[in-house]
């Protein structure tokens, strides 16, 4: 099994993130300004540099308004 980081399946996730932040017209930094976070932060979990644990795909879903278990149920295949 590869590492989670770097597997096909964790790209798809992060290109999900990515695509639904660009859908909806936010860059790095005005979600990570939503997220009361750094803009690096956004960054690195976009570029698999870190992982985001449960609470923070939580509260990234929440400012993308999109449903997280929707997110999730796509990567199952």
């Amino acid at each position: 099994m590869p590492r989670s980081l770097r597997s096909l399946r964790h790209q798809r996730f992060l290109a999900r993130l990515v695509s639904l932040r660009k859908a909806k017209g936010l860059t790095q930094a005005q979600l990570a300004d939503k997220l009361g976070r750094p803009q690096c932060f956004v960054a690195k979990y976009e570029g698999a540099e870190r992982r985001l644990d449960v609470i923070e795909f939580l509260d990234l879903t929440a400012a993308l308004d999109a449903d997280p278990c929707e997110i999730l149920s796509s990567l199952r295949s």
